[in-house]
C-alpha cells in the first residue's frame, strides 16, 4: 500500500507547454488614480503581469527538489498572492492538505486572504481563508489556502506538533525577524527532519538569503547536490523614486508630516500620500489636524481623503486604505509602521518618514519591557521610500537631514534580542522543548533575558521547579494568546468570582485608544469633562470597565460614543474580542460569572497576574518598581495623573518618552502582594537592609 502525497509532479523550466503572455502595458500611461495599472484586464490577465509570474515554473520545480526555497523578492512582486495559488493549481494539496501562508501581521493576512479569494473567484473563507487573533474565518474542511499571523500557527503546532494537516508553509516577511518568525523557524528546522514530504518557503525583501539557506540545510556533507534548502530570486517592479532631505532637524515631527502633507497636496501633481507616524496616538493627532485643514480648503482644488492605519482598528477600517481613491480626491493615509511591509497601499506615490519608530525593548536588570521610541534603521527607511515607487516615478520626503540618515543603525535588531520571553519560553515548553536554553534560534536571545522569563513564569505557577509546565495553570496560560500577565488573571478570575468582568477589562487593552483627545482647544476641555463621568480612584483598568458596561448599556450608539469623545470603533472592536474571549473560556471549561458591584474581588484577580508589574511610591516623589528598582512616572493620559498619588499601584506597560511612564494602572493594597505572591514578595523591615 502506498501513502497518499500531495507532492506532484513538474517539469523542469522549458519542459513544458506553459506559454508567458508577454505583452505588456505602459505604466505612464495609467490614470494616477487607479492604484493597478491592469484593473480595466480580468483577474487572470492582471495576475500573469506581476513580476512573478515568469518565475512560475522555477518555483514550482524547485519545491519538487527541495524541502526549503528561500525566495528573495520586494514587496509588490506579487510573491505573497501569487505562490499560495501556483501551488494549489500544480496540484498540491489534493489530498486535503492546506497551503499555509504566516504574515507578522494581522492586516496582512486580511488583505492578503481577501484579494486571492478574489483571484480565485470564491468567499472569503471558503477555498481561501484567514485566522488572526481574536478573529477566524476558513472551513476546516473546504480551506486551501489559509492566511494566518506567526502566533496562530504556533498555537496549531501545540495541538499538532508536526503540522500533519499542511503540505507548504509559507513564512512571509521574515527581513521582519519577530519573535514569533525566529520561533517558527527553530521548530520548522525540527519538524523537516521528520517531516519529508513538508515544504518551506521563506520570502523576504532584504533578508540575508544565504544565512537562512545554511540554517534550513540538512546537508551535512560538503557535496552542493545533496543540499536540501537553495534560494532564488525575485526581480520587483519598482520605479525610480526621488529622495528629499530636510536642511534643519524638526522639532516637531507630526506637525512636521501635517505640514509637507499640506504642501504636497496643494503643490504636486495628483498620487495619494502615505506618511509614517510611531503610535496610534500620534496617528490620530495628524489625521484630525489634516481633517481640519482639509475643511478650509476652497473652490476648485482637489479635496483630501485622511485615513488613519494601525494595528489596534478593526478590520473595517483598515481596509478603507485600500479601496480606490474617488476622482477629485487625493487619499492621505497616516500610519504607523505597519504599512512598511507586509502590505502594499494602492495609488501611493508621495511617503513622508517621520524618522522615528517605536518599538519594545526589555530591560534585564529592571525587569521592564519598554514601548521606546527610536530613531528607524536605514533599512525601514528604504523601505519606507519603496512604497512611493509602485505605480510610477514617486517621492520621499526624509524628515531628517542626510548626515543623520548617513548615522542610522544598518537595521533594526531582532525582536528575539530585545523583547521580554515569557510568552515565547511558555509556548515553546508546550511544544515539548524542554532546554529552552539550548534551542535553536537563528537569532539567539540574550541568557539574561532567557533567565528572567523562566524566573517569571515560575513566579506565575506556569512552571514547577523542574522547568515543566504546570497543570492545569501552565498548560491553560499557553493556550491563551494573549501576556502570561494576562492570562493568569484570566485562569484565576473564576475562583475570584469575578470573570465577565476580567475579560472585559483585558479586551479593552487590546484597543488602546478607547478616549478621543482632541487637540487643544475648548474641544480637549470637552472632553477631559466627559472622561471624569467613568473615571474611579482604582485606576484606569476599572475606568475601561466602567466605559465597557455604558457603551453596552447605551446599545453601542455611535452617537452617544461621540458625546462622550468615546472611539466608537474601538470599542466595537472590544467587544468582537471579547466575544472571542468568552469562547475561549468556555472551551477550557472555567466559570463565567459576575462579580456585580464588587471591585475589591476585581482588583484582587488583577494582582493574582500583575504582580510582578508593582511599584511604590517613593519619599522623593516618584514611583520605584519593586523588581529592579527603576524610577516611573505615572503617565498624563491615566486617570491617577491629577490625582493624589497612591502608594501602590500594578501597570500594565512601560512607556518611555522623556521618562520612563506606566500606562493603565491599578491601584492595589500592598496586603494583597504579600497574600496572593508569597513567594514573590514579603515584608522586610530596616534590619534586614
Amino acid at each position: 500500500m502506498t501513502a497518499s502525497t500531495s507532492k506532484p509532479k513538474f517539469l523542469k523550466p522549458g519542459e513544458g507547454t506553459w506559454q508567458e503572455d508577454k505583452s505588456e502595458i505602459d505604466p505612464n500611461n495609467a490614470t494616477t488614480f487607479v492604484y493597478n495599472p491592469h484593473v480595466s484586464l480580468s483577474l487572470v490577465q492582471q495576475r500573469q503581469r506581476l513580476p512573478i509570474y515568469t518565475n512560475r515554473n522555477h518555483i514550482l520545480y524547485l519545491l519538487e527538489r527541495f524541502q526549503t526555497l528561500v525566495l528573495v523578492g520586494e514587496t509588490g512582486s506579487g510573491k505573497s498572492t501569487q505562490i499560495p495559488q501556483y501551488l494549489l493549481e500544480a496540484g498540491w494539496g489534493k489530498d486535503g492538505k492546506i497551503i499555509g501562508i504566516t504574515e507578522p501581521r494581522r492586516v496582512a493576512a486580511t488583505t492578503l486572504a481577501s484579494r486571492v479569494a478574489e483571484e480565485r473567484n470564491c468567499f472569503l473563507g471558503q477555498e481561501v481563508g484567514y485566522s488572526i487573533r481574536f478573529d477566524d474565518c476558513f472551513d476546516p474542511d473546504l480551506t486551501k489556502i489559509k492566511y494566518m499571523t506567526e502566533g496562530i500557527l504556533l498555537m496549531e503546532m501545540m495541538a499538532d506538533p508536526l503540522l500533519r494537516k499542511y503540505c507548504v508553509i509559507m513564512l512571509d516577511e521574515v527581513h521582519e525577524q519577530t519573535l514569533f518568525t525566529d520561533i517558527i523557524m527553530g521548530l520548522l528546522k525540527k519538524i523537516l527532519r521528520k517531516q519529508k514530504r513538508l515544504r518551506i518557503v521563506v520570502s523576504s525583501a532584504t533578508v540575508d538569503a544565504e544565512q537562512i539557506k545554511n540554517f534550513f540545510n540538512q546537508n551535512s556533507t560538503n557535496d552542493p547536490s545533496k543540499d536540501t534548502a537553495v534560494i532564488m530570486s525575485v526581480e520587483g517592479r519598482l520605479y525610480p523614486v526621488d529622495v528629499f532631505y530636510i536642511k534643519e532637524p524638526v522639532p516637531d515631527y507630526i506637525k512636521a508630516v501635517v505640514d509637507t502633507a499640506m504642501s504636497i497636496h496643494l503643490k504636486e501633481t495628483p498620487g495619494d500620500i502615505l506618511a509614517f507616524l510611531t503610535g496610534h496616538k500620534e496617528v490620530d493627532q495628524a489625521v484630525s489636524l489634516l481633517k481640519e485643514h482639509s475643511d478650509r480648503i476652497k473652490g476648485d482644488k482637489m479635496k483630501m481623503l485622511v485615513l488613519p492605519m494601525y494595528g489596534s482598528l478593526p478590520n473595517s477600517e483598515q481596509l478603507k486604505v485600500f479601496r480606490y481613491t474617488p476622482r477629485g480626491l487625493r487619499k492621505i493615509v497616516i500610519a504607523t509602521n505597519i504599512a512598511e511591509t507586509s502590505i502594499t497601499i494602492p495609488g501611493i506615490v508621495y511617503v513622508i518618514d517621520c524618522g522615528f519608530m517605536k518599538i519594545r525593548w526589555f530591560n534585564p536588570e529592571t525587569h521592564t519591557d519598554t514601548l521606546v521610541v527610536v530613531p528607524v534603521s536605514q533599512a525601514s527607511a528604504e523601505q519606507r521610500a519603496g512604497r512611493a515607487g509602485r505605480i510610477r516615478s514617486g517621492k520621499a520626503y526624509r524628515l531628517y537631514t542626510e548626515s543623520d540618515f548617513e548615522k542610522l543603525a544598518p537595521a533594526t535588531p531582532p525582536e528575539m534580542q530585545r523583547t521580554e520571553l515569557s510568552m515565547a519560553v511558555l509556548q515553546l515548553k508546550a511544544l515539548g522543548i524542554d532546554n529552552v536554553l539550548r534551542f535553536n534560534f537563528p537569532s539567539p536571545p540574550p541568557a539574561k533575558n532567557l533567565l528572567s522569563a523562566l524566573e517569571l513564569l515560575f513566579a506565575l505557577d506556569a512552571l514547577d521547579k523542574e522547568g515543566q509546565l504546570t497543570k492545569p495553570v501552565g498548560v491553560t496560560i499557553a493556550e491563551f494568546p494573549m501576556s502570561p500577565l494576562f492570562s493568569k488573571a484570566l485562569v484565576m478570575s473564576p475562583e475570584f468570582g469575578c470573570s465577565e468582568e476580567i475579560i472585559t477589562i483585558l479586551a479593552m487593552l487590546q484597543v488602546q485608544n478607547i478616549f478621543v483627545s482632541p487637540a487643544g482647544g475648548q474641544k480637549a476641555i470637552q472632553a477631559r469633562v466627559a472622561k471624569r463621568k467613568f473615571e474611579v480612584a482604582e485606576g484606569d483598568l476599572l475606568t475601561l470597565l466602567n466605559v465597557y458596561n455604558a457603551y453596552v448599556k447605551h446599545r453601542g450608539d455611535p452617537n452617544w460614543c461621540h458625546e462622550h469623545f468615546l472611539n466608537h470603533k474601538g470599542l466595537k472592536r472590544a467587544s468582537e474580542i471579547r466575544q472571542r474571549m468568552v469562547s475561549l473560556l468556555k472551551k477550557f471549561k472555567l466559570a463565567f460569572v459576575s462579580a456585580k458591584r464588587d471591585t475589591t474581588s476585581i482588583c484582587r484577580c488583577l494582582t493574582s497576574g500583575l504582580f510582578p508589574n508593582a511599584a511604590y511610591l517613593h519619599y522623593s516623589g516618584v514611583y520605584k518598581t519593586v523588581r529592579g528598582d527603576q524610577d516611573l512616572y505615572i503617565h498624563p493620559t491615566s486617570v491617577l495623573y491629577n490625582l493624589e498619588q497612591p502608594p501602590w499601584v500594578l501597570f500594565c506597560e512601560v512607556l518611555y518618552t522623556n521618562k520612563a511612564y506606566m500606562r493603565d494602572l491599578l491601584v492595589v493594597d500592598p496586603k494583597w502582594l504579600e497574600e496572593l505572591a508569597p513567594h514573590f514578595y514579603h515584608r522586610t523591615t530596616d534590619k534586614d537592609h
